[in-house]
């Protein structure tokens, strides 16, 4: 059996969510109907919101749903966009950390080519953190030119923990709306829309055990949007399309699941994720934890995210080499038209190519163990050893 230690990825569905999802699709009925079958349908969607909602500080009203969180970031960066164009025409620049996920920086990078935005991108220091003081900056250059804030809450990298109630504090005073991708956030920490202060905020099922291809845009009810897409007005008229009732209930049923027992579970897989990291130091291989690690930190970096550097190797190799030896992890980069890129992540926290290529992921989440950081561990020795004669630095 293979070691599974890419939770950050996507984690497997719970039993729970599962069996509500099958139980769900054998029942007919489009939500937007108004026979009984879509009104029972309809009723399973909007209890489904209610509950999500409560899970999230959130209200009802609030909950958008979308494919997923790449939807919902775009909808939320673009969307925003044209409708703080559309009010004042001096509104075309969004201020985003360095370290956002592609949804968030592939969004932005389209309206600066395409929709004559521009964009002002907020470097964090070596810990990956994102100071509201340097947000502060970004904004005061030219305030009034500002359309929108962007910085992730918890990055799905490295695993640090942004202090977004800051951050939205600061841009609100000069009313500007702020959207957080809490994506990699919402199954570990104690996230609470409502609290937070910011305006829109992205969530996804398949990282906290539900499904794949549903998500939500939580967003207050006078946030400023204009769609990106259009068809029958569903979801407030943000995102239109019918919604996947057995996918909803999924989603409900996991974030519930997951936000009930988090502070435990944050605990543990802060416990795995520790004896991982100094495992792993201890090998005497010359491998470093990427970003900040305090043990028994689950507030500033991501309870199940460890994240190394491993001198001489190239990240795609110990890759194919763990998965070899059964056990899969992620690389520190990203893979765009079959070319292997060094890590913007790393790269904007100040560590150099070759570190930013030589990087390793291991995320741990609700199936993980102490059996799974043994086997990692045992088999991390011989694959250095190969990745690094591959590489010639051996």
């Amino acid at each position: 059996m293979s070691t599974y230690l890419d939770h950050a990825a996507t984690t497997p569905m719970t039993r729970a969510a599962r069996e509500a999802m099958v139980q769900q699709l054998a029942t007919a009925g489009n939500p937007s109907s108004l026979h009984e079958p879509g009104r029972v349908a309809r009723r399973v969607v909007e209890e489904s919101r209610e509950r999500i909602a409560e899970s999230l500080g959130a209200r009802p009203s609030e909950v958008v749903f979308t494919s997923g969180g790449t939807e919902a970031d775009n909808i939320a960066v673009l969307g925003t966009l044209r409708a703080a164009r559309a009010a004042d025409a001096r509104r075309t620049r969004i201020v985003a950390s360095a370290v956002e996920h592609h949804a968030v920086l592939d969004a932005v990078d389209h309206a600066v080519e395409h929709e004559g935005a521009t964009a002002t991108f907020v470097v964090p220091g070596e810990c990956g953190t994102i100071t509201p003081e340097s947000v502060r900056e970004a904004i005061e250059e030219d305030p009034g030119s500002v359309a929108l804030v962007t910085v992730m809450w918890a990055n799905n990298e490295v695993g640090t923990v942004q202090d977004v109630a800051a951050i939205a504090a600061i841009a609100h005073e000069h009313g500007i709306p702020v959207h957080t991708d809490a994506v990699q956030a919402t199954a570990q920490l104690p996230v609470d829309f409502g609290a937070s202060g910011v305006d829109l905020m992205s969530v996804t099922a398949h990282k906290l055990g539900g499904p794949v291809g549903v998500g939500a845009l939580i967003a207050r009810r006078d946030a400023r949007l204009v769609p990106i897409s259009h068809g029958g007005g569903q979801e407030r008229g943000i995102r239109s399309g019918t919604v996947d009732t057995a996918a909803i209930r999924a989603f409900a049923v996991a974030l519930t699941d997951a936000v009930g027992q988090r502070e435990v579970e944050a605990r543990r897989l802060a416990d795995l994720r520790d004896r991982f990291l100094a495992g792993a130091v201890a090998l005497d291989l010359g491998i470093r934890v990427t970003g900040c690690w305090e043990r028994g930190d689950v507030s500033t970096r991501l309870p199940g995210n460890a994240h190394i550097t491993i001198p001489g190797c190239e990240g795609d190799s110990m890759l194919y080499l763990l998965d070899a030896a059964g056990i899969a992890v992620s690389t520190g980069s990203a893979c765009q038209a079959g070319i292997p890129q060094p890590s913007h992540v790393v790269l904007a926290m100040g560590r150099t190519e070759e570190e930013a290529r030589g990087s390793l992921r291991v995320s741990f989440g609700w199936t993980s163990t102490e059996e799974d950081v043994d086997a990692i561990l045992t088999a991390l020795p011989d694959a250095v050893s190969r990745a690094r004669r591959a590489s010639g630095a051996a």
